[in-house]
């Protein structure tokens, strides 16, 4: 895909207010679908990708990540945040950009914002993960944790694994009221419930996507009966937790990259060599997922840049021949390429 030099010169940005007419003018359930599908798809290629633990620089009230991968031809990294004080402050939890790369020149060919795209990956990777390892009679879920997140885990679920009915909770109910409000048009059955025992109730997958930095036992072991798929995907750092200790022994854990999720997962609080098994490999048929009905399997989320790289690499091919981005005159490029300097004098 190499681009020749006057192209290279000017840079496709996304803005969010793009990103969100793109994904109108796509459709967010066939969004979701299609992320899902770029995520299982380089999942599936696994082996050609760098992989490194995302470099974070952690604060008391927060930590700040940069997320980079290449599969050999494109390069990409997200600049995001998690920052779960923000939201008592107006401000979002988790913000984000992603850049695009192209590795035999080392030109950016996308800019994109990644806090609205990084919240779609987010919900799409959490369906895929359920549709390798749920029961697939499966079709209400719990999800526990009613912000920002929450919609976007409904609305892949339906998308990729057909879930037709939500059980909401939250420890702020106008939380769940704002989540049933946005969903009211999604042709999902929501019911609201008062505590985390009265959500998951019937629900064969349980979604948690909790925020608070710190030990949490959003479920403890006696509320998770056999059979159930958990995707334990809240804001994850090192500290923070949202399952008891006991559901982990429990479960058959699946993760994404396991040096990354013993540092920030759910799995932080087994022991080093508490044993889990890499979704890529379920893809791909070289693990097996769920081994029968009565299992619990757990998708120990953390987010990893292969999943942000699928979306970028989406992004910049749907992009193409519309008015969903702008040009960036971010490179410079003089006529000659040892002549920088003269460029500058030229300007002036």
């Amino acid at each position: 895909m190499t681009l020749k030099a006057s192209e290279l010169a000017m840079v496709p940005f996304v803005s969010v207010d793009n990103m969100m007419r793109l994904v109108h003018h796509i459709g967010l359930e066939q969004f979701m679908a299609d992320l899902a599908d770029a995520i299982e798809a380089d999942f599936a290629r696994w082996p050609a990708f760098d992989k490194t633990p995302r470099i974070g620089s952690h604060s008391d009230v927060g930590v700040i990540e940069l997320m980079p991968t290449s599969d050999g031809a494109l390069y990409g990294f997200k600049y995001v945040n998690g920052h779960p004080k923000n939201m008592k402050e107006g401000l979002q939890t988790v913000t984000a950009f992603g850049v695009l790369s192209e590795v035999s020149t080392g030109y950016p060919i996308l800019l994109s914002e990644m806090t609205m795209l990084t919240a779609l990956r987010t919900a799409a990777m959490s369906a895929v993960a359920t549709k390798h390892l749920a029961n697939t009679d499966a079709k209400t879920m719990a999800m526990i944790g009613n912000g920002a997140q929450s919609e976007f885990q409904c609305i892949a679920q339906k998308a990729v694994n057909g879930i037709d009915t939500i059980r909401l909770y939250d420890i702020d109910p106008a939380a769940t009221d704002k989540c049933m409000g946005n969903l009211a048009a999604a042709g999902l059955t929501l019911i609201p419930c008062q505590s985390p025992e009265d959500a998951i109730e019937g629900a064969g997958i349980i979604t948690t996507a909790t925020a608070d930095k710190n030990m949490q036992t959003i479920l403890t072991d006696n509320m998770v009966g056999n059979g159930v798929h958990i995707n334990a995907i809240g804001g994850d750092c090192p500290g923070k937790t949202e399952l008891h200790r006991d559901i982990v022994t429990r479960s058959s854990v699946f993760v994404e990259y396991p040096p990354q999720t013993r540092i920030e997962g759910e799995i932080q609080q087994m022991p080093p060599d508490h044993p889990v098994i890499e979704l890529w490999q379920v893809i791909t048929g070289q693990a097996t997922g769920r081994q029968s009905a009565s299992e619990i399997t757990l998708f120990d989320g953390v987010g990893f840049a292969i999943e942000d790289f699928s979306a970028l690499r989406y992004v910049h091919g749907r992009i193409k021949d519309t008015p969903f981005y702008v040009d960036l005159d971010m490179i410079a490029d003089p006529s000659d390429p040892r002549d920088l300097f003269g460029m500058l004098k030229r300007a002036g």
